[in-house]
């Protein structure tokens, strides 16, 4: 079961969507229009459905706006059928298309077609609210861009994020990340550690916290 978002300015429409995936088990909000969308919620969805042709901000704009805040596959819904438009909207960061009048099984068929790559794939990713870490291609991500850290910062954030909530001594930290014996240089850790913090400050995030006397957590 999935948590999908569809935005089309008719109201049939959004009807037809929540009825045809319903039947798959996905719960779909539906809204008529881009303004209406809270934007701090996109991080809730699995998959987003978008309207192209709507009044005030079409789905192409939105798709734009979105893009880096919304870690999810994104499908457009279109009347047009040129060529030019739908490879316009995939440049824009959609996933796919269907165009309209379009029947209920391609979209089931298409919805979880996504869904399942995206389980697919999670499953070498830590994904945090505004943070993903790609376990294969060892980078971290927040809000969409990816935070320039070296080996060793990564390798701390991966600890972390991997135990999260659990509290880590530096000398555990250390011995973790770096195998050898947590006593030698600890102090290490608290130099890394400042420099993350410095690196996410930039998009306001700090998911490592302080435990004071004990050490950090990832939270």
């Amino acid at each position: 079961m999935a948590a999908i978002l569809a935005v089309d300015d008719e109201q049939p429409i959004l009807e037809l969507i929540k009825n045809g995936l319903k039947k798959d088990g996905h719960r779909v909000t539906g809204y008529t229009s881009a303004e209406q969308v809270p934007l701090n919620q996109l991080d809730r969805y699995d998959l987003i459905i978008l309207d192209i042709m709507m009044p005030g901000t079409d789905g192409f704009s939105f798709c734009e706006k979105i893009r880096g805040m919304a870690d999810c596959p994104i499908l457009f819904l279109t009347a047009k059928t040129m060529e030019n438009d739908i490879t316009f909207g995939l440049g824009l960061g959609a996933d796919d298309y269907l165009t309209k009048p379009f029947r209920i099984p391609e979209l089931r068929a298409r919805v979880n077609a996504h869904i399942r790559r995206e389980q697919r794939e999670r499953h070498s990713c830590l994904n945090f609210d505004h943070i993903k870490i790609d376990l294969s291609a060892k980078t971290v991500q927040a809000d969409g861009k990816t935070v320039s850290l070296t080996k060793s910062e990564y390798m701390i954030c991966e600890f972390l994020a991997r135990n999260k909530g659990q509290v880590f001594t530096r000398e555990q930290i250390y011995e973790a990340v770096f195998s050898f014996d947590g006593e030698s240089d600890n102090s290490t850790i608290a130099t890394h550690i400042k420099n993350i913090r410095a690196k996410l400050n930039h998009f306001n995030i700090q998911p490592i916290i302080t435990v004071w006397g004990i050490g950090y957590k990832w939270e």
